[in-house]
């Protein structure tokens, strides 16, 4: 039978802190993890290591939560999850449930919690970095099973359900790595250069690198011209469902600066996701995009190099090119700096041998994102069911 509770009445809530990072003696060892949204996952994620650590010294500054409890972020992406399978401390961005194990399991309110996160969302009360305070988490409703055994039950058929999503995904991601080592394999090392290929600044083998707008354009819902920016590349594709509509006034202005090409390579140039990229489609070219000036544009001299190879070797660099990107709040990949930026020049016609494999192995994968995408679907509908009360 499904009942209406708070969050609060399932458990313990705390919120995070940090301790203080002037005192180095905190964090000197790994005695305790020390857990950040970084980690978590909207897939709900078993954590057992993390990126960062404090010594047992700082226990008693740090808000600590013992193993199995759940993890929500409040601040930023809100609503990911993380069960933690040892004891661990967490920064104020999370606020963390432990359970009553005689109420609820905590990886059934996991899946509860993924099933509400868009109702969470809505309840973040901040215009600019969305923020769900403790009180606000503690009295949002949700509806649970009363049945322990139902519980279980539900978790059985949806962890089957993700296993089968996860499983596809590391094939997708492996097909990633799999582009990767044939580019190590036709081209070398892109820093050792082993194969000693010549080097070439980008702007002496382009014909167009600019960015996107310097200002704003004025927003017209429905209006089919696309404003994207960093937010909206992602998985090397352009993003348009989420991204802002403009004016056509304003996108023809903008359009003189950016007139995206089909295989135009897009690079994001700015914040920490630098060197995110995607490269243009007939599809992409027809939805009129244009660019804010987070997004650059290059257009390749295909007679010597193409847009394959410059991608893949950008996404290898990716690391190099944010420690040498300007500015320190927000590093900025200048438009200076990307004429300048110097990669390696393999022969035209090898360049095109990669080019063909990566076209075959983006035809695989989109095979297997279109065979994900009905796994997340099914995995939504049992979802739905389970906690409407419809699944047992």
């Amino acid at each position: 039978m499904l009942k209406k509770v708070r969050i609060g009445d399932l458990g313990e809530i705390y919120t995070g802190n940090t301790p203080s990072k002037k005192i180095e003696e905190y964090y000197e060892s790994n005695d305790i993890m020390f857990i950040k949204p970084d980690v978590m996952s909207f897939d709900i994620k078993i954590v057992d290591k993390s990126n960062e650590y404090i010594s047992e010294k700082a226990r008693s500054k740090a808000r600590i939560v013992p193993q199995n409890s759940l993890l929500v972020s409040c601040i930023g992406n809100i609503g990911k999850l993380a069960i933690n399978k040892k004891e661990t401390a967490f920064n104020q961005q999370v606020n963390a449930i432990v359970n009553n194990d005689n109420i609820v399991s905590s990886k059934y309110l996991a899946y509860l919690l993924k099933y509400n996160q868009k109702k969470l969302e809505a309840i973040a009360n901040a215009p600019v970095v969305p923020i769900i305070n403790k009180t606000q988490f503690s009295n949002f409703e949700v509806l649970i099973h009363d049945d322990l055994g139902v519980q279980k039950r539900i978790i059985e058929v949806l962890d089957k359900a993700q296993e089968l999503i996860n499983k596809k995904k590391d094939q997708i991601e492996q097909l990633d790595e799999l582009v990767k080592s044939r580019f190590i394999e036709m081209f070398g090392d892109h820093v050792k250069n082993p194969k000693c290929w010549k080097y070439e600044k980008l702007e002496n083998i382009t014909y167009k690198i600019t960015d996107g707008k310097h200002g704003d354009c004025k927003n017209e819902d429905s209006s089919g011209y696309y404003f994207i920016s960093a937010k909206d590349i992602n998985d090397r594709k352009i993003y348009v469902d989420n991204a802002r509509q403009i004016t056509k006034v304003d996108f023809d202005e903008t359009n003189k600066r950016t007139n995206l090409q089909v295989d135009d390579l897009v690079i994001v140039n700015t914040g920490a996701s630098i060197g995110k990229t995607a490269i243009a489609t007939k599809e992409d070219v027809s939805k009129n995009l244009t660019f804010q000036k987070s997004v650059a544009i290059i257009t390749v001299n295909s007679n010597i190099l193409t847009s394959k190879f410059l991608e893949q070797y950008i996404i290898f660099d990716r690391d190099r090119i944010y420690k040498n990107a300007s500015g320190s709040a927000q590093k900025n990949w200048l438009l200076s700096q990307m004429r300048s930026y110097k990669i390696i020049l393999p022969p035209i016609k090898l360049q095109n041998q990669f080019a063909d494999f990566v076209d075959q192995v983006d035809r695989i994968k989109l095979e297997m994102e279109n065979s994900l995408e009905e796994l997340e679907d099914n995995f939504n509908s049992l979802m739905q069911k389970a906690f409407k009360g419809e699944l047992f």
